[in-house]
């Protein structure tokens, strides 16, 4: 009996996309990763949280909202209909990294970590919505997107670069700064779910149980780990200057100050206007940016060689053999 081919595998035969194809897939994960983190920030914003009352359907006998339940049912459900957006953009990183040739096993890894992560979030925000918005679960909703991000971001990466043993290209004390400085950061990120789960902003105009603690105390704590997140990138940006670091991580190293002064004028600027939320939204777009330019400088730090080229035989590597090859003079 002849072996079956997995549709993968048939497609790899058939489709050979190019590196770069793979690296803008990576990418378009990140992004989709970053929108719904936004527009999950938009449903709690809105007080639609509630706006489809249960899950998997979003109203008893219903997949789709009804018109009975107004904008805040379109809104819940338009957050739902983006997991399958994200999906297809993630489908489309695994499925061009698995029919490239030289086949790297770890992006596709990456690539099915995605999927299974948001498998697992949709089920835990059905959860969420089944408990009536119970402030710990939606905490951990947010945790489970940010670690989403975080793969995309490593698989983005990783699209970029070769399969070579990691090489430091920084002494080892600068590289632990940095590791440290993704540690403050993700601790940032856990306090300000707490800031949200004991804030004003509870997710529906209905009773919503929050968490039992002053959420401006909790606030000021945020703010502290900020501003330890602040001088750690500053004391990365001096020691990158003084081991004569690479040209890619002083780069991220700006990128991230960049990130960190968008968000701080939001932070701000949310806080003393007592907390609008188009401005919270905004906090919510700047923390992915904070987090993603953390990670990427801390990637930055090592060098894994140049990501592979084209196998021979390939109808891009033949492509790219008949563009080099000297031209017969007329």
């Amino acid at each position: 009996m002849p072996n079956t081919l997995n549709p993968l595998e048939l497609i790899a035969r058939r489709w050979q996309p190019s590196a770069r194809l793979v690296e803008r897939a990576a990418l378009a994960s990140v992004v989709m990763a970053v929108i719904i983190v936004v527009t999950g920030g938009a449903v709690r914003l809105t007080e639609s949280g509630l706006g489809c009352s249960t899950w998997p359907q979003c109203t008893p006998g219903s997949l789709a909202p009804t018109a009975e339940m107004g904008i805040h049912g379109l809104i819940e459900f338009g957050n739902r209909l983006l997991t399958y957006v994200l999906c297809a953009f993630i489908g489309l990183f695994i499925v061009a990294a698995r029919a490239r040739a030289p086949r790297r096993r770890s992006l596709t890894r990456l690539g099915w970590a995605q999927f299974w992560i948001v498998m697992g979030n949709a089920v835990w925000g059905g959860i969420v919505v089944l408990t009536g918005l119970n402030p710990y679960l939606v905490a951990a909703h947010f945790l489970l997107t940010t670690a989403l991000l975080t793969v995309a971001v490593l698989s983005w990466q990783r699209a970029k670069e070769g399969d070579d043993a990691p090489r430091d290209v920084v002494p080892r004390p600068v590289r632990q700064l940095a590791w440290l400085l993704v540690a403050a950061t993700a601790t940032l990120t856990l306090v300000g779910t707490v800031v949200t789960g004991s804030g004003p902003h509870a997710g529906d105009a209905r009773e919503v149980h929050r968490i039992p603690l002053d959420w401006q105390e909790i606030t000021q704590l945020h703010v502290d780990f900020v501003y330890i997140v602040v001088g750690l990138s500053v004391a990365l940006w001096f020691a990158l200057r003084a081991v004569k670091a690479p040209a890619a991580p002083r780069r991220a190293v700006l990128a991230l100050f960049g990130s960190l002064a968008f968000q701080g004028v939001i932070g701000y600027t949310q806080y003393f206007m007592g907390l609008p939320e188009i401005v919270v939204g905004l906090h919510m777009l700047g923390s992915t940016l904070v987090w993603i330019a953390v990670l990427y400088l801390a990637l930055s730090l090592r060098d894994r060689g140049p990501r592979p080229e084209e196998a021979p035989g390939t109808p891009a590597a033949d492509e790219a053999s008949a563009t080099q090859a000297p031209q017969p003079v007329a």
